[in-house]
């Protein structure tokens, strides 16, 4: 059997690398140039963790990330909500990283290469079409110029090529454009005086006015971490279509988004001096997709952000990616046929990634700072008197196992 990757992402690159854990050759095909180590932080939960210490990274991510401790839900004003321990800390078996997207990307790129060969790897192909008979699909690939430059020949087809998908947009062409809600997302990273355990996690204010700040890698003294930031802001009603395709990851504006800055106040770390601190940020809509009724058409499938590209609530979007490509390495190291295979891996994926993708509309666990926001606009003084801890603990501990990293259920599967 042999797969074709569209898309050198965390997806893809993960999967082409579980893949060869099983024995089924692949070959992977990246629109850009290069893969390159671009983005800012993210966190990866245990649950995808444990999948990636299995292909044997463990000790790779260890070099560059950050074990999370600790996370802190607080209101806009500062004011603790929930705090809960992370990882390790919470009783995982493996831990939750705070990494920057490149280097993780970077760290599962790198044992792609020295597993799969560099032959296997195609940089500066882009997908023009694809066609599947009874036999096999195939594959047209074209550089930046039009050019055509591999045609490709597998038993399956893997479409793990993010939000503007160009497997999903011929899969369903009449779907449209992303969904944006109105909400954008600003992001950095700077070296930072290390807070709390350094290696905390803070979360202040709910869907609409967010801040959020979190250790990626060790910094440049011992009392400093490279310390990523994000500031998500309600700008838009969420009537209007997205910004153009080519604005969705631009340097951000100082002026534009230092006065939303000003309506946090977050006493364990200056948040503003933080911001201003960062030499440059980029600037994303904040968008997803409806979930589709099904990723499969014969012998091609959706991956990732392709499938069910979600808001960045709940630290969960690469993490369901790297479940994806587990859960799809499986089903066809085990099938009799490809085509038996991608159903199998849509019916174990497709509906947990929609209701994910709809919890996060929601808030998703963040969704319990709203909650007392909501009921207690102005401050509070005792936020069990506002939303008992019973009823906080819900929101956040359904979400986690909606999402399949509660670590009860990491430990059963």
């Amino acid at each position: 059997m042999k797969a074709i990757i569209v898309g050198g992402g965390i997806g893809g690159l993960t999967t082409a690398l579980m893949l060869r854990a099983r024995g089924i050759d692949c070959e992977l095909f990246e629109q850009s140039e290069s893969i390159r180590e671009l983005g800012v932080g993210i966190n990866t939960l245990p649950h995808a963790i444990r999948e990636l210490a299995g292909i044997g990274l463990l000790d790779r991510l260890d070099e560059v990330a950050i074990r999370t401790a600790e996370l802190f839900y607080l209101t806009r004003h500062g004011q603790q909500v929930w705090h809960e321990k992370r990882g390790l800390d919470a009783g995982h078996e493996v831990p939750q990283f705070s990494i920057h997207r490149g280097r993780l990307q970077a760290v599962i790129h790198r044992a792609v290469l020295e597993r799969l060969g560099s032959d296997a790897v195609h940089t500066g192909s882009r997908l023009g079409a694809f066609a599947q008979d009874e036999g096999g699909v195939s594959a047209y690939f074209f550089d930046r110029s039009g050019a055509h430059t591999h045609t490709a020949r597998g038993d399956v087809l893997i479409g793990a090529d993010g939000i503007h998908s160009k497997v999903r947009q011929t899969l369903f062409p009449e779907e449209g454009p992303p969904c944006w809600n109105g909400l954008m997302l600003w992001r950095g990273a700077a070296d930072w005086p290390a807070f709390l355990t350094g290696r905390s996690m803070i979360i202040a204010g709910g869907l609409n006015a967010k801040a959020v700040a979190y250790p990626i890698a060790e910094g440049s003294s011992p009392a400093s971490r490279l310390t990523n930031w994000a500031v998500l802001v309600k700008v838009g009603d969420g009537t209007t279509p997205p910004p153009r395709r080519e604005d969705w990851s631009r340097l951000g504006k100082p002026e534009e988004l230092m006065p939303h800055v000003a309506g946090f106040s977050i006493p364990q770390v200056d948040f503003a001096a933080l911001v201003r601190a960062t030499p440059e940020f980029w600037e994303y809509p904040c968008c997803d997709r409806d979930p589709l009724p099904h990723w499969s058409s014969g012998r091609v499938t959706l991956l990732g952000d392709a499938a069910h590209p979600m808001y960045p609530v709940g630290s969960n979007g690469a993490s369901q990616a790297i479940l994806d490509a587990r859960s799809l390495a499986d089903a066809l190291a085990r099938s009799e046929h490809p085509r038996q295979a991608l159903v199998a891996y849509e019916r174990q994926r497709l509906p947990m990634t929609a209701e994910i993708v709809a919890s996060n509309r929601r808030g998703g666990p963040e969704g319990v700072i709203d909650a007392v926001e909501q009921l207690a606009p102005q401050g509070f003084t005792d936020v069990d008197a506002v939303l008992n801890y019973e009823a906080r603990e819900a929101i956040v501990r359904g979400y986690a196992a909606r999402a399949g990293f509660a670590a009860r259920v990491v430990a059963r599967q």
